[in-house]
């Protein structure tokens, strides 16, 4: 049936009759960076690293925050790959934009009880979406993370 329904799709793709379209196939974890269409969707944060230093970085609306510092190189574990999973994204966010993002789900609750050097500002990035009330958050990264995955394992992004 399956072969059938291929040969006609085909037939009737290569008589100009249908087209075909695709979308490109992510892997989970992996981030598509799009250009954003105009100013109203850039946001700008700024990361501080571990070692102090602040990376200012360029999103946009929708863009999720862990992946986001992963595109610009900063050392944001995210073991789990954005699945709750684990606390290793784990950032404190600015204090005046932290009721600007919304409540924490309970999965992300029990996540950050297990992460180390919690503050009342502690979130995990990949929990992050930014949207333009967030122009101008930083974000800082605590002093260690605790990956229960492997000992020194870090995960490279896909």
């Amino acid at each position: 049936m399956l072969g059938r329904l291929f040969q006609a799709t085909t037939r009737s793709f290569l008589n100009g009759s249908r087209s075909f379209s695709h979308t490109n196939v992510l892997f989970n974890g992996e981030y598509e960076w799009k250009d954003p269409k105009s100013d109203d969707e850039i946001v700008n944060i700024t990361y501080i690293t571990r070692d102090g230093t602040h990376k200012k970085i360029r999103g946009k609306v929708g863009d999720n925050a862990m992946y986001l510092a992963h595109r610009y190189d900063i050392e944001v574990e995210g073991a789990c790959e954005a699945s709750l999973a684990c606390c290793t994204c784990h950032v404190y966010v600015d204090e005046e934009y932290f009721d600007k993002i919304p409540e924490p789900k309970e999965e992300e609750e029990d996540m950050l009880d297990l992460a180390p050097v919690l503050k009342p500002n502690s979130r995990l990035s990949c929990q992050i979406i930014l949207k333009k009330d967030l122009e101008g958050m930083t974000l800082t990264l605590p002093r260690i993370t605790r990956n229960f995955y492997v000992d020194g394992h870090v995960p490279e992004p896909h």
